[in-house]
């Protein structure tokens, strides 16, 4: 090896054990794994220590991203989601032995986040206000340090990735009657570390609480009137994007009717 060439190696690694000091962890550190549907949606292939997720408002979304991370011995804190159950967890194959449930953390969200990620690897919090610019930064420099995630369902500053999920389409109303079965839906991933968006179709859940990629069979989705159980209406699941959790519909049928 010449020495012009070593010289570029040293520098290489000279600059590289800078930024690993600045960024809190090292660049190369392996991911958290996630369901392989949403992996190769995401930077590296799944989830990166240290960093942040923008995400929607779907249970059914944020269960499945932790899930295959729990599995294998990672656990997770969920904050200020009351509605997400246990057995919607379970079904969607998080480990309930590594799940920590925070359903009010108060106007302190933020500093328990913090905390939280002391001790978790990942953890996923709705926002119950604004943070401020300097509690961003402190908490981003926390999850760097400690390489933790951080899951949050809203806009975030510097996110390694925003995931929106959209066109809903249920399956198992049969001949225009029956219960919701399963639900696919497009799942896009926008990332500062590519300049287009990547996209994949998939069941999420599926009929037995599954996930799984879905190829593109050029079916013609039906409308759906819910025609009971009014606290939990189909209409809701039709702007994903804004605030639906559509996790409780997988695992508590709901009876419907196609329109027209």
């Amino acid at each position: 090896m010449g020495a012009n060439m070593r010289s570029s190696v040293d520098e290489v690694g000279h600059l590289r054990a800078q930024l690993e000091r600045v960024q809190g962890r090292k660049l190369d550190a392996p991911v958290l794994p996630t369901h392989p549907a949403l992996a190769e949606l995401l930077p590296g292939g799944g989830l990166r220590p240290g960093s942040a997720y923008s995400l929607p408002a779907s249970g059914s979304l944020l269960l499945a991203l932790i899930a295959r991370a729990s599995q294998e011995g990672s656990w997770c804190g969920v904050i200020g989601m009351p509605e997400l159950g246990a057995e919607a967890a379970e079904r969607l194959g998080v480990d309930l032995d590594r799940l920590v449930l925070i359903p009010d953390p108060g106007p302190r969200w933020l500093t328990v986040a913090a905390t939280i990620a002391d001790v978790l690897p990942i953890v996923a919090v709705r926002p119950q206000g604004r943070p401020m610019g300097q509690e961003v930064s402190r908490l981003a420099a926390r999850l760097r340090e400690r390489g933790a995630v951080l899951l949050v369902e809203g806009a975030w500053p510097q996110a390694e990735a925003a995931l929106r999920v959209s066109e809903p389409e249920w399956s198992g109303l049969g001949e225009g009657y029956g219960y919701l079965a399963g639900r696919a839906v497009t799942v896009t991933a926008s990332s500062r570390r590519w300049p287009v968006p990547r996209t994949s179709r998939m069941l999420l859940p599926a009929a037995d609480g599954t996930v799984s990629a879905l190829r593109d069979e050029g079916g013609q989705r039906a409308p759906i009137t819910a025609i009971g159980g009014g606290a939990r209406e189909a209409a809701r699941d039709e702007s994903l994007g804004a605030s639906s959790d559509a996790a409780e519909a997988a695992y508590a049928p709901l009876q419907v009717r196609a329109a027209g």
